[in-house]
């Protein structure tokens, strides 16, 4: 595909990265021309400063002939505009970051008006990620499928868990749970785990069932935790909003801390029920004059991922039930994730699989369609939510039966809103939502699982 990136920040750079690794053909517009000849020297792309909104800029770049363009500059107003001009020269589809908390209740009609194929908010993915991991506090990341009648759920197993030293193909007979465990990290190490794997401390394990399965899983396992109900927030920007009016209609007791106070008063007026606090969420007395030791979940959303960081640790000294922690940084976020301290949340990380995902249902347009796709274990795992159309090879074949490319797993099959974790017997029926787990990248149709 030809497409064409507005917009070199952090999510623009994650989605540039991300389409170029894929394949694709990019043209990036950006006004700064230090970073139009950096990205020209780090990625096979085109580059061309100017104004993303300016007709004869996108002219330059291409736009007419593009596939897509995604316009991810800092104003919402830019982006919208960038996309209007680009539907008028000719551009396929587009797609637009817009963030900003007014618009978000019109998106739809935005949308319509403007002939925008798909709009992206960073922040409100992120929160609503966060509240995923809230709802499920025994879990490191919750991701959700097919309508939220499926889970994929990244645990931590400690020291003095049960499972050390059993085989995966013994789990489901000890514990009689309908659970799949379709992904595992060891260190630096990624498997696509067979029957005889054996689990061992410090593991991170992906498992794919209902919400119902997984909390009885964990319930055998003695991992449920008590339920959140103190929420405390260090810093008062856009995703501390989406996610602070989300936990408020959730009956959650909510406390944000921000050290610019034009900011507090704003937030005072957007959120009646929250406790807004005027300080610095690094300031380790004011946090215990907060209550930092009684709270149920720390969410660590400041601008400095250096802040964040120090901020989880010290609220896992406090001994603090949930840590969540935004990073950007991958190499950050890694460190954070090694050294077991929270739950770790990328915005632009998210919003580049969001976009990954379109495109290739895009690129796929007489395959099977990409529903979702989540990127797993620092972008090294994949799992995709296809739906199975009536050509697919797959179709009426026990799956013991088919001859899977090596690091596939078909972790779950959704049939009329019915999960089956699947059997060598189990069958895929056109119309099904299948999820698969691959460590092999670029699958955009189902039948790309077979050899």
């Amino acid at each position: 595909m030809r497409i064409v990136v507005i917009g070199d920040g952090k999510v623009g750079r994650a989605i540039t990265e991300h389409t170029c690794r894929e394949g694709h053909e990019v043209v990036v517009i950006d006004n700064n021309p230090k970073v139009i000849e950096e990205l020209v020297n780090l990625y096979d792309v085109g580059g061309i400063c100017g104004n993303g909104a300016c007709i004869d800029i996108q002219e330059s770049a291409g736009v007419s002939k593009a596939d897509l363009v995604v316009a991810a500059t800092s104003r919402d107003e830019v982006n919208m505009l960038a996309c209007l001009i680009a539907k008028k020269l000719g551009a396929k589809a587009t797609i637009a970051r817009v963030r900003s908390y007014e618009y978000n209740s019109r998106i739809e009609q935005l949308k319509e008006a403007l002939g925008i194929q798909m709009t992206i908010n960073p922040e409100l993915e992120a929160a609503n990620e966060i509240m995923n991991i809230i709802n499920f506090p025994e879990a490191n990341r919750v991701d959700t499928f097919a309508n939220g009648n499926v889970d994929l759920v990244e645990l931590f197993i400690p020291k003095n868990s049960p499972l050390i030293g059993l085989s995966l193909a013994s789990i489901s007979s000890k514990y009689q749970v309908k659970i799949l465990v379709c992904a595992v990290q060891r260190g630096e190490e990624v498997f696509i785990p067979t029957g005889n794997f054996t689990f061992q401390a410090k593991d991170k394990i992906h498992i794919t069932a209902s919400r119902l399965d997984v909390k009885d899983f964990l319930r055998k396992l003695g991992l449920i935790e008590t339920k959140i109900k103190d929420v405390l927030i260090i810093g008062g920007g856009k995703i501390s909003t989406y996610l602070a009016e989300t936990l408020i209609k959730g009956k959650y007791n909510v406390k944000i801390i921000e050290k610019d106070y034009n900011r507090c008063l704003e937030l005072s007026d957007l959120l009646p029920n929250a406790s807004i606090i005027y300080g610095d969420g690094s300031d380790q007395l004011l946090l215990e004059e907060e209550g930092i030791d009684s709270c149920d979940a720390i969410v660590c959303l400041t601008n400095l991922d250096e802040e964040n960081i120090i901020i989880s640790l010290y609220a896992q000294k406090m001994q603090v039930t949930k840590i969540i922690t935004k990073v950007n940084k991958s190499s950050f976020a890694g460190l954070v994730e090694s050294i077991g301290v929270a739950s770790v949340i990328s915005p632009k990380d998210i919003t580049a699989s969001r976009i990954i995902s379109y495109v290739r249902a895009t690129s796929n347009i007489h395959g099977s369609n990409i529903i979702k796709l989540y990127k797993l274990v620092n972008n090294r795992v994949e799992a995709i939510e296809f739906v199975a159309k009536a050509n697919s090879k797959l179709l009426n074949k026990c799956l013991k039966d088919l001859k899977l490319k090596k690091n596939v797993l078909i972790a779950s099959i959704i049939r009329d809103s019915e999960l089956i974790i699947p059997s060598g017997m189990s069958q895929i029926q056109s119309n099904d939502s299948v999820i698969v787990v691959t460590t092999t990248q670029l699958l955009d149709d189902l039948d790309d699982i077979l050899e």
